[in-house]
């Protein structure tokens, strides 16, 4: 069910609020009027965005949250719903992501990447759910990232957080529809490569510098379908179409994915620059509201990055079908 008000008249509540994509949906709903109540860690990168926000037209709240906490979610959500009276959508984009080897990566910092990516989304959702149904339905969208459908080595805990976040959704959406709340929709988006200040302020314990892999797509792209997901909700939508081919090439031929993923990733994932052992942003917010990270460059290698897992995935879809006619074939006989 889509949204039940007008976005002049939605209220719109987005964590990780403070930049990349968090940041761009919120100027994006500000454009068409609509109030959002942004929540992050650091408040003078939240109030950044939202003078921005309301410059554009849109109304802001600034909730400092940490989505960690449980009772500072549900202060997000009460506070939300007592300053413009009802909650239509909430957004819950909060991540952070530690590089590096699995058995590398500290596990105090593995474990912070599941309770921010993870269960600060459950705490969203726990928070959001009554505030929905009291508005008379509304919409939660969960930003993914299509490593919650595929993996990539360097990522395991963002990976796994996101794979979670993904089969979360799906049972909520499930227990919705089965328990008569069906206004309310549940959404995942899984964005390619975007370009946010993400992979500057991640852990980092691989010893090298930290390059998003290409292509990669501007901020506005997801928070374009988040806007899109709001007013018509569906199950999934993909950000970019990297992420759309590197799902189809995923489910037609795991095996083959897995291998041709893990080998692209290992080779674009870093720079050449060495890198001392840093816990990023893991445990603490970034004062600096930025919108985007700086790899114009890297966007170049769009047409031909596409290209490339598009001839990858025809391939793939060739072969599994070859295989399939062989063994029909040799059944048959």
């Amino acid at each position: 069910m889509p949204l039940t008000r007008s976005l002049d008249d939605a209220t719109v509540v987005i964590t990780g609020a403070s930049s990349g994509i968090g940041a761009a949906t919120a100027y994006a709903l500000a454009r068409r009027g609509a109030a959002v109540v942004l929540a992050a860690r650091s408040e003078p990168a939240l109030t950044q965005v939202a003078q921005r926000c309301r410059a554009l037209g849109g109304r802001a709240l600034v909730v400092p949250t940490d989505v960690t906490d449980a009772d500072s979610v549900q202060r997000l959500a009460d506070r939300a719903a007592a300053e413009f009276g009802h909650v239509d959508g909430w957004i819950n984009n909060a991540a952070v992501g530690a590089v590096g080897l699995f058995d590398e990566i500290p596990v105090a910092e593995f474990r912070r990447v599941l309770e921010v990516s993870l269960l600060g989304a459950v705490h969203g959702l726990r928070a959001a759910l009554p505030h929905l149904s009291a508005a008379g339905g509304g919409v939660v969208v969960n930003n993914a990232s299509v490593l919650a459908e595929v993996a990539m080595p360097y990522q395991s805990p963002y990976n796994a957080a996101k794979h979670g976040l993904r089969g979360l959704a799906d049972t909520v959406r499930q227990e919705l529809r089965v328990t008569g709340r069906g206004n309310i929709s549940i959404c995942t988006v899984l964005p390619a490569t975007i370009d946010t200040p993400f992979f500057r302020k991640e852990a980092n314990h691989s010893g090298r510098e930290v390059l998003p892999p290409p292509p990669v797509y501007p901020p506005e792209t997801v928070a374009a379908i988040i806007v899109r997901l709001l007013r018509r909700p569906r199950r999934e939508a993909y950000a970019g179409g990297a992420a759309r081919l590197m799902g189809l090439q995923w489910r037609l031929a795991p095996a083959l994915g897995e291998r041709l993923l893990g080998w692209y990733a290992h080779r674009t994932q870093f720079g050449p620059g060495a890198r001392p052992d840093s816990s990023g942003n893991v445990f603490r917010g970034a004062a600096e509201a930025r919108r985007e990270g700086g790899w114009h460059g890297r966007r170049r290698q769009l047409v031909r990055m596409t290209a490339a897992f598009g001839l990858a995935a025809a391939g793939t879809a060739v072969g599994t079908m070859a295989a399939r006619t062989r063994r029909a074939r040799t059944e048959r006989s």
